[in-house]
């Protein structure tokens, strides 16, 4: 009891030092109107002038070193840029233990991450090639963000190879088309990332074309394609671009050669006559850059960062380098040996003296993962429909023969006793990502008590729990004899017949439809809450 007692203490002190999970974000990409009639907060859209920006980077753009920068004085923060093939494959999940949004792949993997503290001011950078699959991820991703963004200038082969990135520069028609059709496809700001091109007078052009698509405004990375960082950065083109178009230039490229402390980024936009400036390593290095004060001690820093990265769950692969490129020259010192060796989110907590700060920062999410599990069981017991018929079964494709399944099963069930086909209905939890099926059949309803990963797997013991209340073989490899099995063994044998005697091989549509599983590529709906 006494020890419970101190499980709690120390919880409810974790919830304490916890970074605020959805603070009402900070209006800095435009005025915020107040209330209206019904309470609500109107935020008009972003306005990229006077503005100083994280820049998009891979592998350090993601959610805790947005929310960092966002707290150390950044106006707008861009993620790192992800790839609309990837994207496209991600489903929509919200996560209710660290009140996120969540794009995750079909390895479960989240390729994206966003919160209420930065949905104002996030603008979402994407590699694309292809303006249909770009419009489609950025309504994916727009009621989550605060504007879209197309790179066109990395010059990494991972971006170019795919026609993404700086690839685009030589190819303006492409630019053209996946601009417009995003300006007019969607409702947030559309901006892009350009690198400048071999002349000012083909840069400046080109600039022009795309201001005509009616983006909102253009950042502007001062090199060629084929120059790096180490090559001084050409003020003197982002300024003829920014004296040749009305909308806002965002100068980006200056820290290697400008930004070293935060008076330095208005010296730099001075310099380019931009309307905002946009801070990649300098901000990477150490992201208090943004502070009108000055800069904070690394250390204090890289703690600030990881608070953010335990608090949000983030891959302590991703947490390692980010707190790697800050570390730099300091990476052979006893901590950076010890940053080197971490494994684990945990172990690098350690190495910076913030292990009871990782358990009690723990403890809060098991205790309300807990919390959540509770109630959303709570609410499937209040939704159970007492008419249907439940048993704890799984489906496990090992104990079946080759595309043999129950649903093929009772599907073939159905048809001989002249019942209605097979109906499924399925749901998915929020809080797991778990599947539910329910399937009606001659009027009467079954279901698994058990939730599965997916879809196919919650039908297929939807049908499994059907079969074995009626009493009808399931298929499954230990049953006697599997009449499917013979059944597509004697037209396997019909259709060698046939073929010798140059018969019509052509197997009837009809025919085929007994043996192939009836799916549906609909969306499963996520159960209320």
């Amino acid at each position: 009891m006494a020890a419970s007692r101190v499980a709690a203490a120390r919880a409810d002190d974790a919830a304490k030092t916890l970074p605020p999970p959805a603070p009402a974000p900070r209006s800095r990409g435009g005025a915020t109107r107040g209330g209206t009639a019904t309470g609500m907060t109107v935020h008009t859209p972003l306005c990229f002038r006077g503005k100083k920006i994280l820049a998009p980077m891979v592998r350090v753009g993601t959610l805790p070193m947005r929310l960092l920068a966002l707290d150390y004085g950044a106006d707008i923060v861009y993620c790192e840029e992800l790839i609309d093939i990837k994207m496209l494959q991600c489903k929509r999940v919200i996560n209710e233990v660290l009140e996120t949004v969540d794009f995750v792949a079909p390895n479960e993997r989240v390729v994206f991450r966003t919160c209420e503290r930065e949905r104002h001011c996030v603008v979402f950078q994407m590699g694309s090639a292809d303006a249909e699959r770009a419009l489609a991820v950025a309504k994916l991703v727009e009621s989550d963000v605060a504007g879209i963004d197309i790179n066109m200038g990395c010059p990494k082969e991972y971006s170019t190879k795919g026609g993404m990135g700086a690839a685009l520069l030589s190819d303006p028609d492409k630019i053209e088309s996946i601009l417009t059709t995003l300006v007019k496809g969607i409702c947030k700001p559309v901006t892009c990332k350009i690198r400048i091109l071999p002349s000012v007078e083909d840069t400046v052009n080109l600039v022009k074309r795309i201001e005509k698509t009616g983006i909102a405004a253009i950042a502007v990375h001062g090199r060629k394609k084929e120059e790096r960082p180490q090559h001084p950065v050409h003020c003197d083109v982002i300024k003829a671009i920014s004296e040749a178009v009305s909308i806002p230039v965002i100068a980006n490229g200056g820290s290697h050669d400008f930004i070293k402390e935060y008076t330095d980024i208005e010296t730099f936009r001075e310099a380019t006559a931009a309307s905002s400036v946009m801070i990649a390593r300098a901000a990477m290095w150490n992201p208090s850059i943004f502070r009108k004060e000055g800069l904070f001690p690394l250390k204090e820093v890289m703690q600030d960062y990881i608070k953010y990265a335990v608090r949000y769950d983030n891959h302590y692969t991703n947490t390692k380098y980010c707190l790697c490129q800050m570390l730099r020259e300091q990476l052979e010192t006893t901590q950076g040996k010890k940053l080197h060796a971490a494994q684990s989110t945990q172990e690098i907590c350690e190495a910076f003296e913030m292990a009871d700060f990782y358990e009690e920062t723990t403890a809060v999410f098991r205790a309300k993962k807990t919390s959540l599990e509770t109630e959303t069981q709570d609410e499937d017991d209040q939704m159970e429909d007492p008419d249907v018929i439940k048993m704890a079964v799984r489906f496990d494709k090992r104990e079946y023969p080759p595309q043999i399944t129950p649903k093929m099963y009772l599907l073939e069930w159905c048809r001989k006793e002249k019942h209605p086909q097979p109906v499924y209905e399925t749901v998915q939890r929020p809080l797991d990502r778990l599947f539910c099926s329910v399937v009606t059949v001659a009027e009467q309803k079954y279901r698994s008590s058990l939730w599965d990963k997916s879809k196919k797997l919650a039908e297929q013991a939807a049908a499994i729990v059907c079969l074995r209340t009626l009493g009808v073989p399931e298929g499954k490899l230990c049953e006697a004899e599997n009449h499917l099995i013979n059944k597509r063994k004697r037209e396997d044998r019909e259709r060698l017949i046939n073929r010798d005697h140059g018969e019509d091989l052509a197997e009837p549509s009809h025919k085929k439809a007994n043996f192939i599983e009836e799916t549906s590529d609909m969306n499963v709906p996520k159960m209320p809450r």
